[in-house]
């Protein structure tokens, strides 16, 4: 066994047992705020366009508002990660969670007043994606202060697959209960649940990770470089950036035809689509249950590896096979590998890097690989107008190829 993996499996078991993050303390109330916040956030996702729609007859408009949770990505997720590695993290969670309440509460009353536009929608997207961007970055580098190195992997399993089915199996279908009382409430709700979710943060006891005294009159600009040099200096971290970046392109692809290669391609309509989607959502949720049990048996790196491969298939069937039962296994297993795949990398970000600079290596990774997504939404509906409405599934099969193919070099180097 490689000196990596053997050095994971021994600290992902704790010398020969698997270790899993304690419920009660920190970690419990960690996990219920990012729970409670993730089903705010699901009605919000969901209401919000809905509302776009009776402000605009635009598409454009209408389109800026998925576009707005993305471009602050762009613009300030790298200024989030170097600020969240500079303020104590538990103090800008709950700081940036009660700010987004006021926000929401404020957008609710303009809903309930109606005085809600379409500008006034849009500013709150950005605003919010904009204060995500330190709360994300700070929460990353936090929880090793809260569970340990030894449960990562687990903590990540159970925060993600909580955050999952709250918001696609109890947020989402929630919303058409909550728009018949009112088209405010969705609104209310998801400031509602910031609020609980600050006052939950706020209650940590954590102590923050120690950090050399730092220079004086040094930059942002100067902390945003010392966190880009380490990700592309460790070859593992940099190896698995440039693999995300190019999958994420196809899945952006994936995501924005979908429909159109259901519904269309397989002509299965919407109840295919609905199915479709359904069991992709409960692969995710499979897939998170079961990723530590896993990662503890094949390894992070092999983990990897056979997840990979397992999605490129998955994409390969859902673009050559026209038959609903075999889009539905392909999906079911490509949210199960999905998942498994996002809570490596996350762990192993962690792990990798030094907890003084954990914000602002976790900002350059999110910022280069959330890049491939809005990219790959545009280019799945140019292929699929130029190749059919099959054709982005493969595109993203081939783009996974290559992520695959440039990642194995990478885990290689880190093994040896």
């Amino acid at each position: 066994m490689s000196a990596l993996e053997a050095g994971e499996r021994a600290g992902a078991r704790g010398g020969g047992k698997p270790v899993a993050p304690a419920w009660r303390g920190g970690f419990g109330r960690l996990w219920t705020a990012a729970v409670v916040s993730r089903f705010g956030d699901a009605l919000r996702g969901a209401a919000l366009p809905l509302l776009a729609v009776s402000l605009t007859d635009s598409p454009v408009l209408v389109s800026l508002v998925t576009a707005c949770g993305f471009l602050p990505w762009l613009l300030f997720g790298l200024i989030g990660g170097a600020i969240a590695d500079r303020v104590d993290q538990r103090r800008a969670m709950w700081a940036v969670d009660a700010v987004r309440a006021a926000l929401m509460a404020g957008f609710a009353v303009a809903v309930w007043q109606g005085h809600a536009t379409i500008g006034l929608l849009l500013a709150l997207g950005f605003a919010l994606t904009t204060l995500q961007t330190l709360f994300d970055n700070a929460a990353t580098a936090l929880l090793p202060s809260v569970v340990g190195q030894e449960a990562l992997g687990r903590a990540n399993a159970r925060l993600m697959t909580g955050q999952e089915v709250m918001g696609r199996f109890v947020g989402a279908p929630l919303l058409p209960v909550l728009l018949g009382l009112g088209a405010a409430v969705p609104f209310w709700a998801d400031a509602a649940t910031y609020l609980l979710a600050a006052l939950l943060v706020a209650s940590l006891g954590v102590t923050a990770p120690e950090r050399a005294p730092r220079p004086a009159g040094r930059t942002l600009r100067q902390d945003i470089a010392e966190g880009v040099r380490l990700l592309w200096r460790d070859r593992v971290l940099r190896s698995l950036c440039g693999c995300t970046m190019l999958v994420n392109i196809g899945i952006g692809g994936l995501i924005a035809t979908l429909v159109l290669i259901v519904t269309g391609w397989l002509g299965a309509g919407t109840t295919g689509y609905a199915v479709v989607v359904t069991v992709y959502g409960i692969g995710s949720v499979t897939g998170g249950l079961v990723a530590g049990w896993l990662t503890d048996r094949l390894g992070r790196v092999r983990s990897l590896l056979v997840c990979g491969m397992a999605q490129l298939a998955a994409l390969v069937a859902l673009g050559t096979v026209r038959s609903l039962p075999v889009a539905v296994a392909a999906m079911g297993l490509f949210g199960f590998s999905g998942m498994i795949w996002n809570v490596t990398e996350v762990t192993m970000m962690q792990q990798r890097s030094p907890a003084e600079m954990l914000g602002r290596v976790s900002a350059a990774f999110r910022t280069l690989t959330i890049a491939g997504t809005p990219l790959g939404a545009l280019l799945g509906g140019v292929i699929a107008a130029a190749w059919g409405l099959n054709a982005p599934a493969l595109a993203a099969a081939a783009l996974f190829a290559c992520g695959l193919v440039a990642l194995v070099p990478g885990l290689r180097s880190g093994i040896n």
